[in-house]
């Protein structure tokens, strides 16, 4: 990837490469409605909100970790599985701060959350990888967010 492309994106906003149509859970639907919802969608992640707000994210491994690892029953209320504590960017930030937070946090999504609170899309790894052209880069990038080196040390 030339130095052209790497300062298009690095000036692109959230809001420029975010998923937009997201589908989202609240506190009181089942483990059983949001694990269908995760397969039916093909996705690996819900997010969870209370009166338009964003109020956690329920992965795939909170699922497995915080559900089935511990017993609970396929009614047990995503409420009590989903991650609360949330890492999120705004949609004017720009790329590289989802890119940091990622790496920073060791997560594979990041919310997109505006002002407000409310959601207004998500950020995958996947992306982030779109936007890339060069796939070495895509490749160097997406191990330096899962392995948590840090991506702006980079020569």
């Amino acid at each position: 990837m030339g130095e052209a492309d790497k300062t298009a994106i690095s000036r692109m906003r959230c809001r420029d490469i975010m998923t937009k149509s997201v589908r989202t859970a609240t506190r009181e639907m089942s483990l059983c409605e949001v694990a269908a919802m995760m397969r039916d969608g093909d996705m690996g992640a819900v997010p969870v909100i209370d009166g338009g707000k964003l109020i956690g994210i329920v992965t795939d491994r909170d699922i497995v970790v915080r559900a089935v690892a511990e017993s609970k029953t396929a009614d047990t209320p995503i409420g009590e599985v989903m991650t609360a504590e949330l890492f999120t960017v705004a949609p004017d930030d720009f790329v590289f701060e989802a890119i940091r937070l990622m790496g920073d946090k060791q997560v594979r999504r990041i919310p997109v959350v505006s002002e407000d609170g409310s959601l207004a899309g998500i950020i995958a790894m996947a992306d982030i990888a779109l936007e890339m052209e060069d796939e070495k880069e895509i490749a160097e990038t997406l191990e330096e967010i899962s392995s948590g080196a840090a991506f702006w040390g980079k020569k």
